[in-house]
């Protein structure tokens, strides 16, 4: 059979593309980021007539992006690691005169138990790593975990994505996410042609959840036709920056029990807590293994996430993260080994950037001093960038912003006009939007709209993280009370 070529199309186009695809949408580097690279890239040609001198990236957790300095003894381990020949024994005299003692063992034990960085390693994650893992989570917790259950990953959001895929059996398979939400979900749900069932984190009270409103919300969607298979947790909260109490955490995990739920705990920023004494951070783990009831203990189905990427690390771009799983059936862990063994496995930089945050340096170690000055600098800097940025929102005229109890960002909430409105929809956009649009052509600052998160209707936020350098901090302040006191005056009804 002859098949008749049609030499102006193409053979993939945007018709015949997966249409899942299509309805994937991930605000974090939408069009907003996109704008802000284009601008970027006029900036460093010395094109376009811009009234700033940089783009200010506040639209994704991203530390080192904006400056935040590598823990130093991590890089140490990471550059012997690379550089195996720096450990040869006629090299080590040299060497320890620029890397302190324990950096050089922790080299040796890893490249010991790694072989080379260069080569694959076990699909679950090095043994050697995930036996940290376990180790780290124990002393966290005070119950033990079992390596074999952890699952080394690029970064948490790939782990996040394998357990979302195998929840999702078909389109009628329903997952329950916060709403603001990290798009991570809305987007993977998307892809994997799943529903999301939305229930609603309560502004007013700083963010908080209500159990009944969880209920409402299963209820509701069962009696859809939804078959609602899991509760997607983030706490510390992303974009909200709320920390859950301890009470809290307990009736979750009870309410997963009552509902027969999988409990996905996205708990990559725990080391991102700024009020520590009066919001501690409880992990799920701990608190389903407290649990008074025996039955609870041992039937609820959990999946805890980390990540590299966030607290005082910071280490992005090498991609590391685990899950550890609670309670699941075996089966279905070799189903999630299976999948992994496809990606053959997480990278090798990433795996030992998860081994030195889980086991950093302790106290009498010769780096001990430098790494705890590092982290306590890098802290003490983001608790008062939050309670800075959190304050200047507040004296904005009609904005109000919750405190960030957590993680890296602000999502105040901000009072547009009906002129703002009318203007957004002739650029066919939500008015946050047109709003965060307008700040970023203004003054280089990207930020992502509420629309993006999702929000309570008739209301309008954006995400901002509160990692510009603390140096420069008063001048970006002082940039956004400028262009919001410029755009109300010029929107007012």
């Amino acid at each position: 059979m002859t098949v008749t070529k049609n030499n102006t199309e193409k053979v993939l186009n945007i018709n015949n593309v997966n249409p899942l695809i299509k309805n994937v949408e991930y605000a974090v580097r939408g069009k907003l980021a996109i704008r802000a690279e284009e601008i970027r890239t006029d900036l460093e040609a010395g094109k376009g007539n811009y009234g700033f001198s940089k783009v200010v990236s506040c639209n994704i957790g991203n530390p080192q992006q904006l400056n935040q300095a590598p823990i130093t003894f991590f890089r140490q381990v990471a550059s012997l690691c690379d550089n195996p020949d720096l450990l040869k024994k006629e090299n080590l005299p040299l060497v320890s005169q620029l890397y302190p003692s324990d950096s050089i063992a922790r080299a040796q034990t890893l490249l010991h138990s790694i072989g080379s960085v260069g080569a694959y390693s076990h699909s679950q994650g090095v043994p050697h790593i995930r036996n940290t893992v376990a180790q780290f989570i124990q002393e966290r917790d005070g119950h033990a975990a079992d390596a074999s259950h952890i699952f080394l990953t690029q970064g948490a959001s790939s782990g996040v994505q394998t357990l979302l895929s195998m929840l999702t059996q078909n389109e009628k398979s329903g997952i329950m996410i916060p709403i603001p939400q990290y798009p991570l979900y809305s987007a993977s749900l998307a892809l994997y042609g799943a529903t999301p069932v939305n229930y609603y984190l309560d502004e007013a009270t700083g963010w908080s959840l209500d159990i009944n409103q969880l209920t409402e919300s299963v209820t509701s969607a069962r009696k859809q036709g939804t078959d609602v298979r899991a509760l997607v947790i983030i706490n510390p909260g992303n974009p909200t920056g709320q920390c859950l109490t301890a009470d809290n955490v307990r009736d979750i995990i009870t309410f997963c029990h009552e509902q027969r739920l999988v409990l996905l705990a996205d708990e990559v920023y725990q080391t991102n807590i700024y009020e520590p004494e009066a919001r501690p951070f409880v992990s799920f783990k701990k608190a389903l293994m407290d649990h008074p009831d025996a039955e609870v203990r041992e039937g609820v189905e959990l999946v805890s996430f980390h990540s590299i990427s966030k607290g005082m690390v910071g280490e992005c771009g090498r991609r590391g993260g685990y899950f550890e799983c609670v309670n699941l059936d075996s089966l279905v862990l070799e189903q999630i080994y299976k999948m992994s063994s496809v990606s053959l496995c997480p990278n090798l930089h990433g795996q030992i950037l998860v081994d030195l945050m889980c086991n950093p340096p302790r106290l009498g170690d010769a780096s001990y001093e430098s790494y705890s000055g590092e982290i306590k600098t890098i802290y003490e800097s983001l608790v008062r960038r939050s309670k800075k940025l959190e304050g200047v929102f507040n004296e904005m005229e009609g904005v109000s912003c919750q405190a960030a109890q957590g993680s890296m960002y602000l999502f105040p909430q901000v009072t547009l006009s009906d002129k703002v409105a009318a203007a957004a929809a002739k650029e066919s956009m939500a008015p946050d939007a047109f709003y965060s649009h307008a700040m970023l052509e203004a003054t280089g600052v990207c930020v992502v709209p509420g629309s993006g998160f999702g929000q309570k209707a008739n209301t309008w936020h954006f995400r901002s993280t509160f990692l510009p350098e603390e140096h420069l901090f008063d001048q970006f302040c002082s940039d956004l009370e400028k262009f919001h006191s410029s755009f109300l005056e010029k929107y007012r009804d």
